[in-house]
């Protein structure tokens, strides 16, 4: 597999916007901010204080 270059990701992520990224329509279509409270209370396994 060929490793990418520096701006390798970059350029990938401007050719997929300028090409219609199914994700950013998804996300314009989607409120995904409505699913927080959903996902918060369901991943709440742990409060953080042991790192």
């Amino acid at each position: 597999m060929k490793q990418a270059g520096l701006f390798g990701l970059s350029d990938h992520l401007k050719r997929l916007s300028a090409n219609g990224d199914p994700l950013e329509e998804l996300g314009r279509i989607v409120d995904f901010e409505g699913f927080r409270p959903i996902l918060d209370n369901a991943l709440a396994y742990s409060d953080g204080s042991k790192g």
